[in-house]
Parts: structure tokens; C-alpha cells; sequence
């Protein structure tokens, strides 16, 4: 079995990268690190670690994590690649890393995978560090959690939402969304889907107009919006958390604590597409 899954790492990870992505692509995983084409998870961890390597070779049960998409006669798949699992005193970590395979496009996939090894890895790293300071006598409680799930399978388009959820003094959590034009085998972007940045402000006060309605019909909701507040939202980033829904809608998403309160969570506000018609560059994916 260790020699089965080694042969299956070793495979993954030997996937050529292209001298020449596309230039969309590049743009999009501009904000990251180049990763290496290969990684080491640490070959010894604590006894009540448990590392559970999954693939469709290895155990049937891989299957359920699967999404499997025709694509130009092809099939796309979403699978588990590892799961890591430790435990120590009153303090875990549980981080499941997705891995994409079935494109055509090689260096899309090999740049999406190793982002996602790269993320999960700095996760384990950084918890580990904190073992050792809680065990030389600071107090505190950590937990840990990452996976992912498919947001949007269609024809056209696959969206890959993954989280991070963190809890120490407080807790926080992180969501990416990788979306995925599955027919052109490109990643789609916030800015890639407008004529040019007018998008911002216009996304911004549709949004801020939803928060006030919403303030204003139920009760208990907040948002950060006046000179008041702290930190009052006042536009969307560039690059902001976005996903394209199955019915060809656009939602933006924003992390806990960053437009509204804690007990807000995680928020999202689905733009209407008559509000934007006229600033897309196409009706491909949103109309």
C-alpha cells in the first residue's frame, strides 16, 4: 500500500509544467507564491496523527469525493487527495487538500494543485509551531479545519470553493473560490468578466443598497457602513471573492468580520445582472 500510494504522489507531482501559461492564468495566481513541482509532508508527526492519502485506486470510499464533469469528451475530476488529521491535548487540526485532474490545459492544473498542497501545508506548519509554544506552558485552545466542496457544475463552468476556518481566542475563516472555464480550460477572474474597473463602484453601491435594505426589514442585521464604524465597507476589491452560480448568477462573498459584524458570518450578496449587463464583456457566463 505505502509503495502504491508513493508510485501515486510521485506521479502527481511528475505532471511537466509549460514554459507559457496563459496570461489570464498567470494574472490570476499573480497574488501567490511560484510553487516547487514537488513537497515533502513531514514523514513523522505525533502518535494520534492519522494521514489518510485518498485516491480512486486506492479505496472505493474516494469515490463519494468525487465530481465528475464530461468534458469535451472527457471527464474532470474533483478528488480528496490527502487528509490530514492530529489531535494533541485540547488543541486539532483537520485540513483536506482537493486535486484537480482531467484538463487538457496541464499547467492550469498542476498551478491549481500545488496552490492547493502549498495552502494546507503552511496550515499544518503553523499549527505545529503553536504545539510547541502551548506545550512549554502558554495557555490556549486550537482548532483547525479546511476542505472544500463544488459550488457550481455545469457544461461550461466548475467552481471550487475552499475554506479555512480557525478558532483560538476567536474565530475566523478564509474562503477561496476557483472558477473554471471547463470547455476553454481557463481561470476565470472578477476583472476578466468586465470591459474595464467601472465594475467596482458599481458592484460596490448595488451592494451597499442591499445591506441598508436588508438593515432596514430584518431585524438584527448589521453591516459596517457609516463613518461610525470602524472599518465601514466602502468598495470591493479588484479581486474580490466571487463565484458564478448554476443559474448563471454572480455572487460576491465577503469573510466574517470583514463588512459586518461576527455573528454576521460569512456573507454574500448575489448582483443583479441587469445592474451590470452593459459592463460584461460577454454573456457566456453571467446573464
Amino acid at each position: 500500500m505505502n509503495e502504491k500510494i508513493e508510485k501515486l504522489k510521485k506521479q502527481y507531482h511528475d505532471i511537466p509544467i509549460p514554459d507559457e501559461l496563459d496570461d489570464i492564468i498567470a494574472q490570476a495566481l499573480a497574488s501567490h507564491p511560484r510553487k516547487k513541482k514537488s513537497y515533502i509532508w513531514p514523514s513523522a508527526i505525533a502518535a494520534t496523527a492519522v494521514i489518510f492519502i485518498m485516491t480512486v485506486n486506492v479505496s472505493p470510499d474516494a469515490a463519494n469525493a468525487m465530481a465528475k464533469i464530461p468534458v469535451l469528451g472527457k471527464v474532470v475530476e474533483v478528488i480528496t487527495f490527502d487528509e490530514l488529521k492530529q489531535e494533541e491535548k485540547h488543541s486539532r487540526i483537520d485540513v483536506k487538500t482537493p486535486s484537480i485532474s482531467g484538463l487538457q490545459n496541464k499547467g492550469l492544473q498542476t498551478s491549481l494543485n500545488e496552490k492547493y498542497v502549498k495552502e494546507n501545508k503552511q496550515l499544518y506548519e503553523q499549527f505545529k509551531q503553536e504545539m510547541k509554544t502551548l506545550q512549554k506552558g502558554e495557555k490556549g485552545n486550537v482548532a483547525v479545519s479546511s476542505g472544500y466542496d463544488i459550488m457550481t457544475d455545469t457544461d461550461d463552468l466548475l467552481v471550487v470553493h475552499r475554506y479555512v476556518e480557525e478558532s483560538r481566542a476567536s474565530t475566523s475563516s478564509v474562503n477561496q473560490y476557483d472558477t473554471i472555464d471547463k470547455k476553454h480550460e481557463v481561470l476565470v477572474t472578477l476583472p476578466s468578466l468586465f470591459k474595464d474597473k467601472s465594475y467596482i463602484k458599481v458592484i460596490s453601491e448595488n451592494i451597499k443598497q442591499q445591506m441598508k435594505d436588508q438593515m432596514k426589514h430584518e431585524e438584527g442585521i448589521i453591516y459596517w457602513l457609516t463613518e461610525e464604524d470602524m472599518d465601514p465597507f466602502k468598495q470591493i476589491d479588484e479581486n474580490q471573492s466571487f463565484y458564478i452560480t448554476k443559474d448563471h448568477k454572480l455572487r460576491i462573498v465577503f469573510d466574517k468580520y470583514e463588512v459586518a459584524p461576527g455573528y454576521m458570518g460569512n456573507i454574500e450578496f448575489e448582483i443583479p445582472t441587469a445592474v451590470i449587463s452593459n459592463l460584461l464583456v460577454g454573456q457566456r457566463y453571467i446573464h
